[in-house]
């Protein structure tokens, strides 16, 4: 049987990972860089050319003479956490294939569970926001699908009770192979839902394949090219060939969030989904995971506890 490149991709190993950003200083260093690829940026005048205060570790612009910190204006900001506890959250975010839950973040960063929760939706938020930016194009499968299930004596089916709803959609190449993923949050499966997600997250022309739910229909009214396959609800659904991939990938997401988180809360679902997602699309590079997170982190504005506990808008 031949192996399979991408799963077994060798990674960056816990020895690389620490012989590159093991001390604080390693980790200053690379975070310069990622904020100030071409030299020091005054973010108040835009004049290139500062100094270094190095008895308050500020940086001080020649002109202007504004002052800010390395980690000013981006997710660090304001942070009372080693640059090392970072990245070694972003380590473990990207390397592990089923993620790592905010109670395991806790033993392995040595912090309290309320600062680890605090630290990952951080940086879960970076990554969806992140997620939005591109649209999928071309031949894309499409599914609704809900995370928690029935609850004991309740309601069966779609609205009961304890279940999120959220669209599953992955992009094919020529060879039917999947390339990207989108997974969103939706408030319900309506026709006017399905027709705004489409034109924010696919492509005008593109190719969808979806099930006979209703509310799909809407899928051409936004520009794309529709077809159905009506599966029906008994289990062999599952087997359908038009819906291999995206069934694959909703399959590995509950396993996933259900083998690591147990549960998933409404109000962050979109989060843990983001999370999932920003994983998926850039598997075939797996080593350089971890940097390209900690490069958008660092170009990703604060955001505040109070900010993290409020629901997606």
């Amino acid at each position: 049987m031949a192996v399979n490149k991408v799963q077994f991709q060798k990674g960056m190993s816990l020895r690389d990972f620490l012989k590159q950003y093991g001390a604080e200083e390693q980790c200053r260093e690379a975070l310069l860089k990622w904020k100030w690829p071409e030299g020091y940026v005054c973010p108040m005048c835009g004049y290139h050319k500062g100094c270094k205060i190095k008895r308050r570790g500020v940086y001080q612009c020649n002109r202007c003479h504004h002052q800010t910190s390395l980690t000013a204006g981006t997710i660090f900001d304001s942070t009372k956490l080693p640059l090392r506890t970072w990245f070694l959250a972003m380590y473990l975010m990207t390397q592990s294939k089923n993620g790592v839950s905010t109670l395991e973040m806790t033993r392995h960063l040595g912090v309290s569970y309320r600062t680890a929760w605090r630290l990952r939706h951080k940086l879960m938020e970076v990554m969806y926001e992140r997620n939005e930016n591109r649209k999928l194009k071309g031949d894309i499968e499409l599914d609704d699908a809900y995370l928690g299930g029935q609850r004991s004596g309740g309601k069966r089916g779609r609205g009961a009770p304890g279940k999120i709803p959220f669209l599953a959609a992955v992009e094919k190449n020529k060879q039917e192979h999947p390339i990207y993923m989108k997974l969103s949050r939706l408030e319900g499966f309506s026709g006017q839902e399905i027709e705004s997600w489409v034109g924010d997250n696919l492509q005008p022309g593109s190719t969808v394949v979806s099930d006979g739910l209703q509310c799909f229909s809407s899928v051409g009214k936004a520009g794309c090219i529709h077809k159905t396959k009506r599966v029906g609800s008994h289990k062999q659904a599952v087997l359908e060939p038009s819906f291999h991939w995206v069934n694959t990938a909703l399959g590995n997401i509950k396993n996933s969030l259900q083998g690591t988180f147990h549960v998933v809360f409404d109000k962050y679902a979109h989060r843990y989904l983001a999370e999932f997602q920003y994983r998926f699309n850039r598997r075939f590079d797996l080593p350089s995971m971890f940097a390209r997170l900690a490069y958008v982190s660092t170009h990703t504005t604060p955001r505040p506890e109070w900010l993290l506990k409020l629901a997606e808008i």
